[in-house]
Order: C-alpha cells, then sequence, then structure tokens
C-alpha cells in the first residue's frame, strides 16, 4: 500500500531581486513523517517553510497540499482555495510570535475561533488541554512575558496544534532560547515525532535532526545537494559539500 503524500513539491523557485533563493526545489512528505531540513545560513531553508505557509509567494514551481494545488506552475488558487489549504499548515516560528496583550489562554483559544470558528468555549476547552499536554495547565491566566522562553514556545506549539493541521512546520524553534531551554522544546517535537505528526523542521541542531527524522535534506545555495535517510547523511554523506557541513559539527 503506497504512503499517502501530504506535501509535494516540484521545481519550486523563489527569487528576491537578482538572487535565487530557491533553485528548482523537488520533494515529497508523506503522512507521519518526520523531514530535517539542515544547512548553512542563507541556504533556502526557512524561504521553503514560508512559501508553504502563504507567507512568500513562489516565483515558479508547484506546492500540492493533501492534493490540493496551493500554486501550480506558478499560478496560486483561488482565496477561497488557499484560506482552505492555510487551515491544514501549522507554523511554528523562532520568535514564538505569540500576543503580548492576550493570556496564555487567550492565544491558543483566539485562533480556533477566529480562523476555524470554533465556538469561544469549545475552543477554551481545547487550549485548555494542549496546555495540559505542554505541562503549562497552570500558566493559562499569564501573560507571554511572564514565561521563560521554552514555555512561550511550547505556548506557541500548543496554538499550532490545537488547530489541528495535517502537517506542522518548526523554523530553528530553538535558536531564540538559552541553551538550557532548548531541551524541552525538543523534547516536544521528539515527542509529536513518535506519535507520528507529519513535520518538517527546519534546525541547526544536528543530533536532534539525526534521532527524530525519517528523512534529511540537506539544502546549499538554494538547492538540495543531498538528501536520505539520518544514518546515511551523518554517517556516510555521499556529496562533499555536505561532509564539509557537517565536519562543524559534533554529532554523537
Amino acid at each position: 500500500m503506497e504512503e499517502e503524500v501530504v506535501v509535494s513539491v516540484k521545481s519550486l523557485k523563489k527569487n528576491f531581486g537578482q538572487g535565487d533563493i530557491l533553485k528548482d526545489i523537488s520533494f515529497d512528505l508523506k503522512k507521519g513523517e518526520a523531514l530535517s531540513i539542515i544547512g548553512p545560513s542563507g541556504s533556502g531553508k526557512s524561504t521553503i517553510l514560508r512559501c508553504l505557509c502563504q507567507l512568500e509567494s513562489v516565483s515558479g514551481g508547484t506546492i500540492l497540499v493533501d492534493g490540493e494545488p496551493l500554486v501550480q506552475d506558478g499560478i496560486y488558487s483561488s482565496k477561497a482555495a488557499l484560506r482552505k489549504i492555510g487551515l491544514k499548515v501549522g507554523m511554528v516560528f523562532q520568535s514564538f510570535n505569540l500576543f503580548p496583550h492576550y493570556s496564555v489562554l487567550q492565544n491558543i483559544a483566539e485562533p480556533q475561533v477566529r480562523v476555524k470558528k470554533t465556538p469561544r468555549a469549545q475552543a477554551e476547552e481545547n487550549a485548555r488541554e494542549w496546555l495540559s499536554r505542554m505541562n503549562l495547565a497552570d500558566r493559562a491566566d499569564r501573560y507571554p512575558q511572564q514565561l521563560s522562553g521554552g514555555q512561550q514556545q511550547r505556548v506557541a506549539i500548543a496554538r499550532a496544534l490545537a488547530l489541528n493541521p495535517q502537517v506542522l512546520v518548526f523554523d530553528e524553534p530553538t535558536s531564540a532560547l538559552d541553551p538550557e531551554l532548548t531541551g524541552e522544546i525538543l523534547s516536544v517535537i521528539k515527542g509529536l515525532a513518535a506519535q507520528k505528526m507529519t513535520m518538517i523542521v527546519v534546525t541547526h541542531e544536528m543530533a536532534f535532526a539525526r534521532d527524530i527524522s525519517d528523512r534529511v535534506i540537506f539544502m546549499d545555495g538554494g538547492v538540495i545537494v543531498e538528501e536520505g535517510e539520518p544514518a546515511q547523511i551523518f554517517g556516510s554523506p555521499k556529496e562533499e559539500r555536505t561532509k564539509l557541513f557537517l565536519k562543524r559539527f559534533s554529532v554523537k
């Protein structure tokens, strides 16, 4: 039985001014798969996520989400279709992006009310459930500035999950955290991977990428240089550019 493809990217291109940030990017993401994208800064990793989440417009190519075209051969679908597709993709940002004037509970409940038209009582019940799963049940009435960075990122993850997306994307989810807080977020994401949440993770944490991923893509200069299973990418990379990049890291 063939595995269901949730996201399909074909010949994706993105230009900024005179430069090509993404050059002919193609990959599929299957249901229940955790895909990590690694590579040097400026290689185009985060741009892929931003195109998928409709935060950047593509310059060419095709993105299908759950079989529905977000953009096909550079032409976007209707606004109604884009909104429907947008509900299927949740994004967790590196800088949390919580609303400072909303309580923790409101930060999770309000998007459900506004985006999915969930009745407020149900949205708040969902929010409390996700806070409990993130071990933050006692922080519901706090405001973001009253939380640690790790707690804020867990709230951001709960907010994304409460919208029940089919795929969750993480853009450097630990880069804004102090080193001692990084572990708690990596643990949460590992738990999601173990539950077979369909995910794309852009990360500079190489050991983490190796441990949680079903597949790893290495990018450089706007192209996919190499992709494969974690054991192959980290243990015996084939491409010289991959080898040079990974030499900088100690993956234990």
